[in-house]
């Protein structure tokens, strides 16, 4: 159903906005509840080490500590979100630098710091791993040795030492088209290890009842609470219908507040102390042992024509989970299967690999797995170009996907609009304008599937007429809750401002997946659009008599029901029946849509030769689109995803030292900021239908993905200095300089 031009394609200010800014908005750690202890956690100094003995004596006895616990008083307690492998508290080892060890919960943080400094525990060092290649190596420590009896671990087995997942993507036959080609190339990239960067550190309160058949009471910045639920539910063995999580803001997610993280450690304290439990991540702790982006290795081998033809391609992704697997959702990382990128492939074939190593363990950013692997693919792309001696903007025009191909691993896709993103992006960029000595230009290209998942929606009515929505799907920053308002107020024919948003717990709704993987305005919306229809439906069946008009004859018009002339408002029709049964309610279960979406960016950068600094002029962003429902909060999709991949290439990386990180704040962490941020401009290209309401698609993930591809090869482009390794830092530009004998 197309828009009627009520609400829906306007640009409407959040909602949720004012009571950011003013302080109103509630998070998690903002939560107090009556006789609340704190929670702080002791952590391994060591990357790999045996536990000999854990002393909590000194810290029992301090005054002010109501419970402490060690891996002893959980024997066998392991949480995941899919692979459950990661212990609530270290048992016999400690796999990485900040694992934790033993926990306490005081009447406030000073007595719970003291307590800490209180617990002896003695370790025997054993030799870690801090390398995915090295960990894969049939001599390297056996980091799991118990991995076959994990829940979750995937069927069958790698078979490859410490590797857990290996998947295999495959078309044709990748050594016929090798034969079949004139020419071969091969390079390897490196993706570097990344923090997901949001403001707000992981919190939680837990309120344990102490019986054996208490409810359990959570307030935690998590952006999918029934799957937080279920997994609680595994590894405390409570019935899933005894937690109840409870809603609260979320500072900033970008797929870093999918994780369990202290919530299931703090259900051990509440239970032992019988008091509510509040533990606060600083952010030494998030940078040190939170769930940061997988670095990546890389190789890419592909056989052309020497007209430019692309033939086979060959590709290998080792992934370094760190020492758990827990955080990731789906195991593998699925968007390795964009190493063949949006091109025609006659003969394909992809292996990943995620590895245990001895390093903190890694979760899910922003589009898992596709910005290390585009780079990688975009990057390829413009060597191969440049060994051919061809332009790489028509080495891609020649190779790009186009309507009814078949993808690089077999899928068919509806909407092909590769070729006409690529088109109106270097239109944008007037690729033929000669540029300035030591400035270039770089071309990325990427497709985003639409996510899925489940959504649950219920929309009533307050006696004054004015629709409430009800559903248990915390506000992330992203603005879906005014997206979502905008929707109802459509179907209703009122203004978006009339539509208020009733956060409920977990207890009061049917299961949600939460936000993420680009599937909010597709699974939610369709949710919140049947509610809102079958809302509408039983207001105009109530006002078809109160009108004298069959129902077919009955109309919303600005929020009132009409018929023959004549017209009522919501409130009226409440009032005139009572409004009982006048609620709608959905539950829906998306599956995945026969397209996908393109996106195509060009940057333009200058490096200065004298200092290897780069700086981007600009950041050309074409996309396939499908209706807009929100022109503003679209912009601010497209922009601050880009904004977010220009850390990625340019400036941000935790870095590793024996598997210690030593960036520790935000202060040397560096990301971008508004004097990093260069023009940007938006091209878009207008498809056709799209999957979700109002023939919309899903905008929240891909322009992130291109940019650090794209600023690699306009680097090259302005110096010959080629980048393999992100981040793209002055350091390394001037290294190259000076190779080249610039």
């Amino acid at each position: 159903m197309a828009a009627t031009g009520t609400a829906i394609g306007r640009s409407i200010t959040r909602g949720e906005g004012p009571d950011k800014v003013s302080g109103k908005a509630v998070y998690a750690a903002d939560i107090s509840l009556p006789g609340m202890l704190w929670g702080k956690i002791l952590r391994s100094p060591y990357p790999y080490a045996r536990i000999k003995n854990i002393d909590t004596s000194a810290a029992e006895a301090l005054p002010g500590i109501h419970a402490v616990v060690t891996g002893q008083d959980m024997p066998g307690a392991k949480i995941g979100r899919r692979m459950v492998d990661m212990p609530v508290l270290a048992q016999d080892v400690v796999r990485f630098v900040g694992e934790k060890v033993a926990a306490v919960a005081a009447i406030d943080n000073e007595t719970a710091d003291e307590a800490l400094l209180l617990i002896n525990v003695e370790y025997e060092e054993l030799d870690p791993v801090y390398d995915a290649e090295e960990a894969m190596k049939t001599d390297a420590p056996d980091l799991h040795p118990d991995m076959a009896s994990y829940v979750g671990l995937p069927e069958p087995p790698s078979g490859i030492r410490n590797a857990f997942a290996h998947i295999t993507w495959e078309k044709g036959d990748v050594n016929q088209g090798f034969k079949e080609s004139d020419l071969i190339f091969e390079h390897t990239f490196n993706a570097q290890l990344m923090h997901q960067g949001y403001i707000e550190p992981h919190a939680c309160v837990v309120s344990a009842d102490p019986s054996p058949e208490g409810q359990v009471n959570i307030w935690a910045n998590n952006k999918d609470p029934y799957m937080l639920r279920d997994q609680l539910s595994g590894a405390w063995g409570v019935p899933a219908e005894s937690i109840v999580l409870h809603p609260s803001t979320i500072g900033g997610d970008f797929g870093g507040k999918g994780s369990f993280m202290d919530v299931p450690l703090c259900y051990y304290l509440s239970k032992k102390s019988g008091r509510p439990v509040k533990m606060v991540m600083d952010y030494i702790q998030e940078l040190m042992a939170g769930n940061p982006r997988h670095p990546a290795v890389m190789t890419i081998k592909t056989g052309v024509m020497k007209d430019g033809t692309i033939k086979a391609r060959q590709a290998r992704a080792v992934f370094d989970s760190g020492a758990y697997a827990a955080f990731k959702p789906t195991v593998y990382l699925r968007g390795a299967d964009h190493l063949c990128g949006v091109y025609n492939m006659p003969h394909a074939k992809i292996d990943s690999y995620t590895v245990y190593t001895n390093n903190v363990p890694r979760g899910h950013m922003r589009s898992p797995a596709k910005p290390q692997v585009v780079f990688a693919v975009e990057s390829h792309m413009d060597m191969i170009a440049k060994e051919l001696g061809m332009d790489a903007y028509q080495f891609r025009l020649k190779n790009v996907m186009r309507e009814g191909d078949a993808s690089p691993i077999g899928r068919h896709w509806q909407q092909i609009k590769a070729l006409e993103t690529l088109e109106a992006a270097a239109e944008a960029a007037n690729m033929d304008k000669r540029l300035p000595t030591n400035t270039g230009r770089g071309i990325a290209m990427t497709d985003l599937v639409q996510g899925t998942g489940q959504f649950a929606a219920k929309i009533g009515l307050t006696n004054e007429g004015n629709p409430e929505l009800h559903m248990a799907f915390w506000d992330t920053g992203t603005g879906s809750h005014t997206v979502l308002r905008q929707m109802v107020a459509e179907e209703l024919t009122l203004d978006t401002s009339a539509i208020q948003i009733v956060l409920e717990n977990t207890g009061n709704m049917p299961y949600s997946s939460g936000s993420g993987g680009s599937r909010v305005t597709y699974t939610a919306g369709q949710a919140v659009v049947g509610a809102a229809r079958e809302l509408r439906g039983k207001l105009v069946e109530a006002a078809s008599p109160l009108l004298d008009a069959p129902e077919e004859h009955v109309t919303m018009e600005n929020g009132r029901l009409v018929a023959a002339g004549r017209s009522m408002t919501i409130a009226e029709v409440i009032a005139r029946t009572g409004g009982e049964e006048l609620t709608g309610q959905t539950s829906v279960t998306s599956e995945t849509p026969e397209l996908t979406s393109f996106c195509t960016q060009i940057a333009e950068v200058h490096v200065d030769t004298d200092t290897g600094e780069v700086t981007v002029n600009k950041i050309i962003s074409a996309h396939d689109i499908g209706a807009i429902l929100n022109p503003l909060n679209h912009q601010g999709q497209v922009e601050g995803g880009m904004i977010q991949g220009l850390g990625y290439a340019l400036m941000e990386e935790l870095h590793l030292e024996d598997g210690h990180i030593s960036t520790l704040s935000l202060g040397d962490y560096k990301i971008p900021t508004s004097a990093d941020v260069p023009p940007m401009e938006t091209v878009l290209v207008q498809g056709d239908a799209g999957p979700a309401p109002y023939e919309s698609k899903g905008i929240g993930e891909s322009s992130n993905i291109p940019v650090a591809g794209a600023i690699a090869n306009a680097v090259f482009d302005a110096v010959g200095v080629r980048i393999t390794d992100l981040p793209v830092t002055a350091e390394k530009v001037l290294a190259g300089l000076r190779e080249l004998g610039k």
